[in-house]
């Protein structure tokens, strides 16, 4: 594929992810070989890995615009393929934490906020939505008056958290 790289797309490139690879690219058609991990689809630039006898691994980032040529030297197979996708594993998401949500509620409930929960969300004054981790960014509405005073609420929450947590802190530093 000479000089095309960057006009196929990223359908064409995930028939690449997960195959041993020989890239020309660069006016001084330099060669790197490597397992396409994954290709970006906006400047289609490559990540290539090569493996080390020693069980480590190697990442070369080659710039999309820069491949002339490709060559694919062999199939992955599933042994490959898990190994490629351990070196970048998904983090584990978090759930959302009821007792945050439980205290998130109860602030608002002392401010005098009407809020009841729906599943993992809040709905607060039936004009905005939270979402864990219960935090100002995690604020949803389309009334922008109350969502910015939700959000300055639970900002002031989440000061008066970080004291108590930092003047237990101390209180245990000092015993």
């Amino acid at each position: 594929m000479e000089d095309a790289w960057t006009h196929l797309g990223p359908l064409q490139w995930a028939t690449f992810v997960d195959k041993e690879l020989r890239v020309t690219a660069g006016t001084e058609a330099r060669q790197f070989e490597g397992w396409l991990l994954t290709v970006d689809p906006v400047s289609a630039s490559m990540v290539l890995v090569t493996f080390s006898a020693a069980g480590g691994a190697g990442i070369q980032v080659v710039t999309g615009h820069a491949v002339r040529h490709v060559e694919a030297l062999q199939e992955g197979d599933v042994a490959t393929t898990r190994r490629l996708r351990s070196l970048f594993p998904a983090p584990e998401a978090e759930g959302p934490d009821p007792r945050r949500r439980a205290a998130v509620r109860r602030w608002l409930e002392e401010n005098r906020v009407p809020v009841e929960e729906r599943g993992d969300r809040l709905r607060v004054a039936g004009a905005l939505t939270v979402v864990a981790p219960y935090g100002p960014d995690d604020c949803s509405g389309t009334n922008q008056i109350v969502l910015d005073r939700i959000q300055k609420l639970l900002e002031r929450h989440r000061r008066q958290e970080a004291a108590a947590a930092a003047e237990r802190r101390e209180v245990d530093v000092a015993s």
